[in-house]
């Protein structure tokens, strides 16, 4: 546990990727194989399931320090972090007291301890805090709390052990994607290149794109490039193999049982066959909103009339795999040409390719783009038509070129404190619109400001608090901003009667008084005109 506190130390106190990146070639240089299978299960998603709740860490904490629970939730809001406030307040401890157990240890026994009983987990949890430093305790924490998120990508994680092992990262990748366990997996077996049928459902690393920098001019000849809609949904992988089907989303979750309007491909799909694309509410052939999709995530159980209401279809990007064989060296012309028969030949309204968007020039295009939203999608993809398929985010085949985002101007109401770097400054804001002489809140943002105008509005928040509920302050409505955001939908959830999709701060708009923001009215004018 020590070396591996030291590792998130080493990451979380630098932005530079070259600095992660030389921070997690050591540790897997010099960890236990144990310690390092896990260390790449946490980076990607793989962590052990909560054993406590949040309130109870507090409660135990409060217990051994003999502070009120009143002082623990100030000291909280104050620091903005459940498992740093625990370590900063915990006993510190000598050094002869302080474990050696490994991080395999510790993360096998919280597996471990999942259907125990409250008294055997309490036991096992003050026993670690009482046998850790300060920052072991705060790394256990995020342990034990699911909160373990540091600013590593997965493309570093990678390197990392590609720099150490001697493979290419693009191999690295697909051997750690899949449904494999960190309990029962050894170090060598997963990076030892064992073929697909050892795990039959194991995904490939999705090719990401970045956002179009400047003007697709700039890209060179158009006869280069294959445009499709950028669609709004849940990117996912559809396998066939060994007559059984999986599906999986991008952030490696198995979600063949959600979608069971799938079942059908099992059949219809040759064995050796991945598809990348997007999981969608499609009905008759036609793509619907996004927020259709959002009443199918999450539930375990699906009746009927969701199954009716929100009817899930797939659309193909591109074929990956075929008659078992890998196809992401072949140029994409290659590949969509299968994956076209393929799609023709199945021949369902579930189930269809992304249709290429003609074009003979960049500003015709441009044209079809402005068109997007009535095609229910986000913008446009751009790929080079001789691309491979790569690993993870890379620059220069793919891109997407997204229309502007929606805006509506609004007062900001209420104020949080952030998390992380910022747990010391209010950047967590409410913001809501006039309904005649009312405000209603309508959104939520945390994102789109410089870290100076973070600190001008912290001080106008403190200098400027009417209420307060716990950690959330009440604010005099004064400060304006633009909102920018992907989607607007219909909700009953929100007092406004409506959700925005990826909302953030677009502006701050000082030029703007509280009297001028817009109102509830236009938020629902561009409902019932993109909704």
């Amino acid at each position: 546990m020590k070396r591996f506190s030291i590792l998130i130390n080493r990451l979380g106190t630098t932005s530079k990727t070259g600095d992660k990146l030389k921070a997690l070639s050591e540790y897997f240089r010099d960890a236990d194989d144990a310690d390092k299978i896990w260390v790449i299960a946490l980076f990607s998603g793989r962590r052990p399931r909560r054993i406590a709740s949040g309130k109870l860490l507090a409660t135990w904490c409060c217990e051994i320090t003999g502070l009120p629970f009143w002082m623990f939730t100030e000291s909280y809001h104050t620091v903005g972090d459940l498992g740093e406030t625990i370590a900063l307040l915990l006993p510190q401890q000598d050094e002869e007291n302080v474990s050696e157990h490994s991080l395999s240890y510790y993360l096998e026994k919280i597996i471990a301890l999942y259907k125990s009983d409250e008294v055997t987990k309490k036991e096992f949890i003050i026993n670690c805090w009482m046998t850790m430093t300060e920052w072991e305790i705060f790394v256990f924490n995020k342990l034990l709390t699911g909160g373990f998120r540091i600013g590593v990508s997965q493309k570093t994680v990678v390197n990392a052990l590609a720099k150490n092992i001697g493979a290419d990262p693009s191999v690295i990748a697909h051997r750690i994607t899949g449904n494999w366990d960190p309990v029962t997996t050894e170090f060598t077996d997963l990076l030892g290149g064992e073929s697909l049928t050892a795990d039959h459902s194991k995904p490939y690393p999705f090719f990401l794109s970045h956002a179009l920098p400047g003007l697709p001019a700039d890209l060179g000849e158009p006869q280069e490039w294959q445009a499709e809609w950028k669609w709004d949904g849940i990117r996912g992988q559809v396998i066939k193999r060994n007559d059984e089907m999986f599906v999986w989303s991008r952030g490696e979750e198995l979600m063949t049982e959600k979608f069971p309007e799938y079942f059908l491909l099992k059949d219809s799909l040759p064995n050796g066959t991945a598809i990348d694309g997007e999981i969608i509410p499609l009905k008759d052939g036609e793509v619907l909103a996004f927020s259709i999709l959002q009443t199918r995530i999450g539930r375990k159980n699906l009746n009927k009339k969701i199954l009716e209401n929100a009817p899930i279809g797939f659309i193909a990007y591109d074929l990956l795999e075929w008659e078992g064989k890998d196809l992401r060296d072949q140029p994409l012309s290659f590949r969509r040409s299968i994956l076209e028969k393929l799609v023709a030949e199945i021949n369902t309204d579930s189930f269809k390719i992304s249709k290429v968007i003609p074009f003979t020039d960049w500003e015709e295009l441009r044209a079809v783009r402005e068109n997007s939203r009535a095609e229910s999608a986000e913008g446009l993809m751009l790929k080079r038509k001789n691309s491979k398929y790569g690993a993870g985010r890379k620059t220069g085949d793919w891109w997407k070129w997204k229309i502007d985002p929606l805006t509506i101007d609004a007062v900001m109401i209420y104020a949080q404190k952030g998390s992380g770097r910022r747990s010391n400054l209010y950047t967590d804001y409410t913001f809501a619109v006039k309904d005649g002489d009312k405000l209603v809140n309508f959104a939520k943002a945390y994102s789109g400001l410089t870290d100076k105008e973070f600190a001008q509005v912290d001080a106008f928040v403190k200098r400027n608090s009417l209420e307060k509920f716990g950690p959330v302050r009440t604010v005099k409505p004064e400060l304006v901003f633009e909102i920018a955001f992907e989607g607007i939908a219909a909700s009953n959830r929100h007092k406004s009667g409506v959700a925005l999709r990826f909302p953030r701060i677009s502006r701050w708009r000082k030029d703007k008084k509280p009297d001028e923001i817009n109102t509830l009215e236009d938020l629902k004018e561009l409902l019932i005109q993109y909704g």
